[in-house]
C-alpha cells in the first residue's frame, strides 16, 4: 500500500505552511497556490489508501509520482523556513541581506517547478485520479470515543501446557537444566513463555527471573549487557569489556542469590545457544532456562526430550476465535455455522493465524453476507503448516481492511526492535509528532492516540504486555511475525522508514542512499554509523532505541543535528549525551526530542528557540534541573518530562506588552520542584493534565508559602498529581490540606516517601472523582489506621511499604473499589475480611505480607468464590499471594 506515507505528507505539508506563514511571507502566495494545488490530491489519495492498488502497477506508480513532489515541496519549504528564520535573527540591522533575498527568489522558482510537476500529473493521470475519486463510499464518519477492551489473562489451550511445562522447571534435579519449547511461528511459544513466567508458583520459586529476547540477528555483547542491566544501574563500567568478562559478570550476579530462572525467547540456531550459555552458572543449584525456538535441532541440542508445543483443537481455535471477537460476548448463531467455524477450521490449529483473522472480522460488519467474504477469502492453501511465511497474506487482509490513518501507526510499530516492548505513551507522542494523527475533532491528539492504539490491540494486530493498575495500556509489542510483515511494507513499499544496521561487507548506506530516506531506526552499532559523519537532509526522525546505555564521544555530539538539519523527531534516550551542541538549536522543525545525560544540569535559554517542540524527555543522573528556555513562549510543547526536580523559568512577560503569556498546549509537567509551584507558574499552565513534584515537600504543603499546594487548584483539568518528597522528614511533620485546596478533577494521585498520617486519609476520601490512589514508600505511616468512609470513585488502592498494624475498613467505605495492592506491609496483620462485600472489588495482590495477612486474604477470596456459586456476583475474583503462604 505504497499511499499510506504520502497521504500523510499532503496533510503535514499543509500544517508546515499553515504554521509558518509569517516566516515564509517572502514566498506566500507561491506557497498558497501550491498548497491549493496538492490539497486537490488529498480526496485521491484518501480513496488509494482503501483500494489494493498493489494489484494495479498503474496506480502505484502515480502514487510514487505524488511522493516525490509532495516531498521536493517539504524539503524546499523545510529549508526556506530555516533560512528564514536565521535571516530573521539578523535583526534590522541586516535589512540588506542580499543571499536571503536571492535565496528567496530561488524557492520561488522552486515551488514554480513543483507546480508544473503537479499539472503534469494531473494531465497526464486524470484518468487514474478520477476512477479513484468516483468511489469514495468507504469514508469512515464521526466516531465516538471506544472504550478499550481489556483481555483476560486466560490464554485458549494453553492451561494444559503451561502445567506441563512449569512441573519439568520445578524438577527435583541440583543443576543447571535447559527446558526448550520449540514450535512453528505463530504457535504461541512466546505467549506460553510468558504466561509460565508470570506464575505465582515460577515467582516463588526463582529468586532471579530474567527474559531475554535473542532472535535471529542476535548480538551476543548487546545481550550480556541487557542482563547485566537487570543487577544495576551502573553500567558505565562494564562497556569496555570483553564479551567473555561480562559473561563471568553475568555468572558472578547469578551465583549471589537463590535459584534462578533465565528465559531466552526466540533462539534461531544452535550455534547461538553454545555462544550464550557460558553466562549461565551451574552452581549445584536447581537453575532453570526455559528457551523458545522453532527449531527442533535447537531444542534437541538442549535436551533429548524438548516440549512440542501443539496445535490448536476445531473447538479451542473456535473458541479462541470467538474471543477475539466478540470479547466476553457470545458470536450471533447466524454467524456460527457455517462461517465462523469454517473459518477457524481453516486456520488449522494456528493461534496467530486465528487472531490476525479475527483483527480482519473486527474490521468488516457482524452479517452472514460480509463473514462469508472473509471465509471465502481464507482458502486451505492460504494457511499450510509447512510453510508458515503464508500467514503474511492473512495479515495483508487484515491490513488492507485498516481505515488509512491507522495503516502508518500499525507501521510504524516496527520502527522499534523486535520484541521491544513499547510504552503506549512514547508510541502516542511519536505519532503526533510524525504528523500521523491527523485530528480536527473534539478529542486531543493524545485521545485520539489512544483510540488508534486501542483499534490496533482490538484487530488483535498490536498485543498488550502490560496494563496499568487502572486498566489502562502501559507497554506493547508486535508479535515476530507481524513485526517482519511491517518493516517490510514500512521499507519497501512506504517508504516509511529505513533501518540502517551493517550489512554483510560491514559497511553502512553511502551518502547518496541516505538522501533517499525520510526516517532512520538504527538500535545497534550506532556509534559506528555516527563515527562515519552521515549527512541527509531529507531524513526527519532519528530513532535508536538500543536495549543497553551508549556514552556518546564528546567530538561526535554535533554529528546528528549537522547532518541532519530538518530533524523532526529524535529519540536516543538510549545515548549519553555530556553537553548540547551548538547546532542543536538549529534544529527549528524539531517536535520530539528524548534523551539522557549524566551531566547535564541546565536545560539552556537557546531551547526556548525551537518553536515547533511537543514533546521532550530528559532522563537524567542529576537530582535537579535548571530550565532557562521560556517555555512560556513554547506554543506548542504539550509535555515535558524528567526524572530530575526540575526548576522552571520564572514567567515574564514580553517586552512593551502587557499580555501575559500562557502555554495552552502544555499537559504535561513532571517533575518540576515545589519552589515552581507558583500561582504565575499555574496561571500560565491552564490546561495541565499531569503533574509531578519532586523535592521538599514540607514547602508545598505550607499555606504560607508562595509555592503552595493551594496554586495547584486552578488547575481545572488536572487528572494526575505525583508527590515525591526527597528530604528526610519525622512522621507526622506533614499534615494535607483540605480537601476544597486539591483540583475538582483529579483522577489518580500517588504519594511517595511524605510520612503523613493516616488521620489524613479522611481528606482524600473527600475528593469525589479519585480514582486512583497509591502510598509508596511511606507515604502514610503509622501502626493504625481506621478508615472513615468517602472515596465514592475509588476503584484502585495501592500501599506499598508502610509500618501499618492494624486496618479497621467497612465495604461502604470504598464502595467501588475494583483493585487492592498491599506491597511490603511486612507489619499488617490482617485485610479487613469486610471488603469482601464490595460488589466490585474483582482484584488484590499481597507481596512480603505477613502469615496473618495473607490468611485474611484467602478468607476474603472463599467468600467472594461463595458469592459467585450463590449467584450474588458474576464477577471472577483474582488473589495473588508472593512468596504464597504455606
Amino acid at each position: 500500500m505504497a499511499n499510506v506515507a504520502v497521504e500523510f505528507l499532503v496533510e503535514n505539508l499543509m500544517q508546515l505552511l499553515r504554521d509558518n506563514a509569517e516566516l515564509i511571507s517572502g514566498v506566500k502566495e507561491a506557497a498558497e497556490s501550491l498548497l491549493q494545488d496538492l490539497n486537490d490530491f488529498n480526496a485521491f489519495l484518501k480513496q488509494a489508501a482503501k483500494c489494493h492498488i498493489n494489484e494495479n502497477e498503474v496506480l502505484r506508480e502515480l502514487v510514487k509520482k505524488i511522493r516525490t513532489v509532495v516531498n521536493s515541496a517539504e524539503d524546499a519549504i523545510d529549508k526556506f523556513v530555516i533560512e528564514a528564520k536565521l535571516h530573521k535573527d539578523k535583526g534590522m540591522t541586516r535589512v540588506l541581506d542580499l543571499p536571503h533575498y536571492k535565496r528567496v527568489r530561488e524557492v520561488a522558482g522552486e515551488i514554480k517547478a513543483i507546480r508544473n510537476k503537479v499539472k503534469e500529473i494531473r494531465q497526464n493521470d486524470a484518468i487514474g485520479l478520477q476512477a479513484l475519486q468516483d468511489d469514495d463510499s468507504s469514508a469512515r464518519g464521526f466516531e465516538e470515543r471506544k472504550p478499550p477492551v481489556v483481555e483476560e489473562d486466560d490464554v485458549v489451550g494453553f492451561d494444559e501446557e503451561a502445567d506441563i511445562v512449569i512441573k519439568r522447571l520445578l524438577g527435583e534435579s541440583n543443576r543447571l537444566e535447559v527446558v526448550p519449547v520449540v514450535g512453528m511461528p505463530g504457535l504461541g511459544k512466546t505467549t506460553l513463555a510468558n504466561k509460565i513466567y508470570k506464575h505465582p508458583k515460577i515467582g516463588y520459586e526463582f529468586f532471579t527471573r530474567i527474559w531475554v529476547y535473542v532472535s535471529q540477528s542476535y548480538r551476543r555483547r548487546e545481550l550480556f549487557l541487557n542482563i547485566i542491566s537487570k543487577f544495576t544501574r551502573n553500567m558505565k563500567q562494564y562497556h569496555g569489556m570483553c564479551e567473555e568478562d561480562l559473561a563471568d559478570e553475568i555468572q558472578e550476579f547469578l551465583g549471589k542469590g537463590g535459584k534462578y530462572l533465565v528465559v531466552l525467547d526466540d533462539v534461531w540456531s544452535d550455534e547461538a545457544w553454545e555462544r550464550i550459555k557460558i553466562a549461565f552458572p551451574n552452581n549445584n543449584k536447581p537453575n532453570r532456562v526455559l528457551l523458545t525456538t522453532r527449531d527442533s535441532k535447537v531444542a534437541k541440542q538442549c535436551t533429548p526430550i524438548p516440549h512440542d508445543l501443539k496445535f490448536l483443537s476445531e473447538d479451542e481455535s473456535w473458541i479462541l476465535l470467538e474471543k477475539k471477537v466478540f470479547h466476553k460476548d457470545k458470536c450471533p448463531p447466524e454467524l456460527v455455522v457455517p462461517s465462523g467455524k469454517s473459518i477457524a477450521k481453516k486456520c488449522k490449529g494456528l493461534p496467530l493465524a486465528i487472531v490476525v483473522i479475527a483483527g480482519a472480522l473486527i474490521g468488516k460488519g457482524k452479517t452472514p453476507r460480509e463473514w462469508k467474504q472473509v471465509d471465502d477469502s481464507v482458502s486451505e492453501h492460504l494457511i499450510n503448516r509447512d510453510h508458515p511465511e503464508n500467514c503474511n497474506k492473512l495479515v495483508q487482509m487484515s491490513y488492507d481492511r485498516l481505515p488509512y490513518d491507522l495503516k502508518a501507526c500499525f507501521l510504524y510499530c516496527s520502527a522499534f526492535p523486535g520484541g521491544f516492548q513499547i510504552p503506549a505513551w512514547k508510541l502516542i507522542r511519536l505519532w503526533i509528532a510524525e504528523g500521523f494523527i491527523q485530528y480536527k475533532g473534539h478529542l486531543s491528539l493524545e485521545c485520539k492516540g489512544e483510540d488508534n492504539l486501542n483499534d490496533l490491540i482490538n484487530r488483535n494486530l498490536v498485543m498488550v504486555m502490560e496494563r496499568t493498575s487502572d486498566g489502562q495500556i502501559k507497554t506493547c509489542r508486535l508479535h515476530d511475525m507481524l513485526h517482519e510483515f511491517c518493516r517490510q511494507e514500512a521499507m519497501k513499499e512506504e517508504n516509511l522508514f529505513q533501518e540502517i544496521k551493517l550489512g554483510s561487507e560491514q559497511y553502512f548506506p553511502g551518502k547518496r542512499e541516505l538522501s533517499t530516506y525520510r526516517r532512520l531506526c538504527i538500535h545497534s552499532s550506532v556509534l559506528d554509523f555516527i563515527s562515519t559523519k552521515p549527512s541527509a537532509e531529507h531524513v526527519r526522525s532519528f530513532l535508536s532505541f538500543s536495549s543497553k546505555k551508549i556514552e556518546m564521544p564528546s567530538a561526535d555530539i554535533p554529528t546528528i543535528p549537522k547532518g541532519f538539519p530538518l530533524l523532526r523527531v529524535l529519540d536516543v534516550e538510549s545515548i549519553n549525551f555530556s553537553r548540547f551542541s551548538k547546532e542543536f538549536y538549529q534544529l527549528y522543525h524539531l517536535r520530539y526530542v528524548a534523551f539522557s545525560s549524566d551531566s547535564i544540569k541546565i536545560l539552556p535559554k537557546l531551547m526556548g528557540e525551537l518553536w515547533n517542540i511537543q514533546t521532550i524527555i530528559i532522563n537524567t543522573q542529576q537530582r535537579t534541573l535548571d530550565i532557562q528556555a521560556n517555555i512560556w513562549n513554547m506554543e506548542r510543547l504539550r509535555h515535558l518530562h524528567t526524572n530530575s526536580s526540575a526548576k522552571l523559568p520564572v514567567p515574564v512577560a514580553p517586552k512593551n506588552s502587557k499580555v501575559t503569556l500562557v502555554n495552552q498546549s502544555l499537559q504535561t509537567l513532571s517533575t518540576i520542584a515545589p519552589e515552581s509551584c507558583t500561582e504565575e507558574v499555574f496561571a500560565r499552565t491552564p490546561n495541565l493534565k499531569k503533574l509531578g513534584i519532586r523535592g521538599k515537600i514540607a514547602v508545598l504543603l505550607d499555606n504560607k508559602s508562595a509555592a503552595s499546594l493551594k496554586n495547584v487548584k486552578r488547575l481545572e483539568y488536572l487528572e494526575n498529581l505525583k508527590l515525591i518528597n526527597d528530604s528526610s522528614i519525622q512522621t507526622g511533620k506533614l499534615r494535607l490540606p483540605p480537601a476544597y485546596i486539591f483540583p475538582t478533577k483529579l483522577r489518580k494521585l500517588t504519594l511517595l516517601d511524605t510520612w503523613l498520617e493516616w488521620k489524613d486519609m479522611s481528606i482524600l476520601g473527600q475528593l469525589e472523582h479519585l480514582e486512583v490512589l497509591k502510598m509508596k514508600e511511606n507515604g502514610f505511616t503509622g501502626e493504625s489506621w481506621e478508615s472513615t468512609g468517602g472515596f465514592c470513585s475509588l476503584l484502585v488502592l495501592w500501599i506499598e511499604r508502610t509500618n501499618l498494624v492494624t486496618w479497621k475498613a467497612s465495604a461502604d467505605d470504598f464502595p467501588r473499589l475494583k483493585h487492592l495492592v498491599l506491597i511490603c506491609c511486612d507489619n499488617l496483620k490482617e485485610v479487613p475480611i469486610a471488603l469482601a462485600d464490595i460488589r466490585s472489588f474483582q482484584v488484590m495482590m499481597l507481596q512480603n505480607s505477613t502469615k496473618t495477612a495473607a490468611i485474611s486474604a484467602r478468607q476474603i477470596q472463599a467468600k467472594k468464590d461463595n458469592q459467585t456459586q450463590q449467584g450474588t456476583k458474576n464477577i471472577a475474583f483474582k488473589l495473588s499471594i508472593f512468596p504464597p503462604d504455606l
